[in-house]
């Protein structure tokens, strides 16, 4: 027979688990969008920089090499900001499925005993 205190209870555990899980979601996009605006302005600070450098080459080699360098620089940090943002959406990943494992670690048990019954 239905039970509704049980279903009731169910319901609140369940409510809890979404609220934790959205809750990590939150932080964890907050922090990548943080990232990618101080990377962003980084990176536009970066481009000024050198730009008034690059105006103020004295030859044409020294305006190549001082390209070829900032495209090195830029290259380097843009693979190692988008390492590091993907590391962060892996954590956020990983902390959003946490306050599931749990409830489904006890639904899988559940399953496997009527299963055996």
């Amino acid at each position: 027979m239905f039970n509704f205190d049980d279903a009731n209870k169910k319901s609140k555990e369940a409510l809890d688990v979404a609220v934790k899980s959205y809750s990590a979601m939150t932080k964890g996009f907050q922090a990548i969008a943080t990232e990618a605006a101080d990377y962003s302005k980084k990176s536009f600070e970066d481009s000024v920089a050198h730009l008034e450098k690059l105006t103020s080459a004295k030859s044409l080699e020294a305006a190549f090499e001082l390209q070829t360098n900032y495209l090195k620089a830029s290259y380097e940090g843009f693979f190692t900001e988008a390492t590091k943002i993907g590391e962060m959406y892996a954590d956020l990943a990983k902390d959003a499925y946490k306050p599931y494992e749990a409830p489904v670690a006890k639904a899988t048990a559940a399953v496997k005993t009527a299963a055996a019954a």
